[in-house]
């Protein structure tokens, strides 16, 4: 018997072992591209390809020459602009539209949530030329309103925040209502405080994706000054062609806020994913 249970404990220890081996395994290839971009973007062009991790000619001229050679400041200040009008309203809205749709009861309010949540199914690109058709007839081309606009709807906003709200105590809405409260006031006074875990969590992954949007501020606009990052640094990649360092150094730039972003509000993105109702 006591043979048994150590055999057992070997295979089960031998198990643990292969999975902590296989994510130490992943978590270097995860890592390493990320390592190498930092390192790299200190070289200098003659060293950027020599295949060590650490720089031997450490230098800061790259993100000198990206701020001097490019108005670079500016499309950082582009897409910080956009990203967060876009989150912020956008979680009004989306919070405003899931709290009906989980509390409220109107004609056709599951058949509405249904087509909300179908448009996740929907890609972009399918909708890409009709969105630039009906943003072109409303003269929003090269401005900051058809870099906004269309992007402020997100049905994935719109679902998490309906699952939060499905999960809400009655009690709450139903005491504030006795005393007086109009559903605006309940809204506004008890349930938007109460969600700011969910709230947050969907504040970070609206901006994280519309500060990393492409394709969107590519068709929309063709005006230097309304360039976001991400376009500017593809644009700025094809220019400097084989000169990878200060490709890399712009990208590091382009990569800080995210970064920095995910790693100070991880948690809420943690609690946001069990509090939803979501596994």
């Amino acid at each position: 018997m006591a043979s048994e249970n150590a055999t057992a404990l070997r295979k089960q220890r031998a198990g643990r072992g292969g999975l902590i081996a296989l994510a130490i395994l992943a978590s270097v290839i995860t890592i390493f591209p990320f390592l190498w971009m930092v390192t790299s973007s200190f070289k200098t062009r003659a060293t950027v390809n020599d295949g060590k991790l650490i720089p031997t000619d450490f230098t800061f001229s790259n993100f000198e020459y990206i701020f001097s050679g490019s108005d670079f400041g500016r499309y950082l200040l582009n897409s910080f602009f956009v990203s967060v009008v876009i989150t912020v309203v956008a979680l009004f809205f989306h919070s405003m539209c899931a709290y009906a749709l989980a509390r409220l009861r109107f004609p056709g309010r599951e058949k509405i949530f249904t087509m909300v949540f179908a448009t996740l199914l929907i890609t972009a690109p399918v909708v890409l030329i009709p969105l630039f058709m009906v943003v072109r007839e409303l003269g929003l081309l090269n401005s900051y309103g058809g870099l906004i606009i269309p992007a402020i709807f997100n049905a994935f906003g719109i679902f998490l925040l309906r699952q939060f709200y499905l999960g809400f105590p009655r009690e709450l809405e139903e005491a504030a209502i006795v005393d007086g409260c109009n559903h605006w006031r309940v809204y506004w006074s008890i349930v938007l405080p109460m969600s700011r875990p969910v709230l947050s969590a969907l504040a970070i992954f609206f901006f994280l994706a519309n500060w990393n949007a492409f394709v969107w501020p590519l068709v929309v606009t063709t005006d230097p000054d309304l360039q976001v990052i991400q376009t500017a640094l593809a644009q700025f990649a094809t220019q400097t062609t084989s000169n990878y360092n200060y490709i890399l150094a712009g990208t590091m730039i382009a990569a800080i806020p995210m970064i920095a972003i995910f790693f100070t509000f991880q948690r809420q993105i943690v609690d946001s994913v069990k509090t939803s109702g979501l596994k």
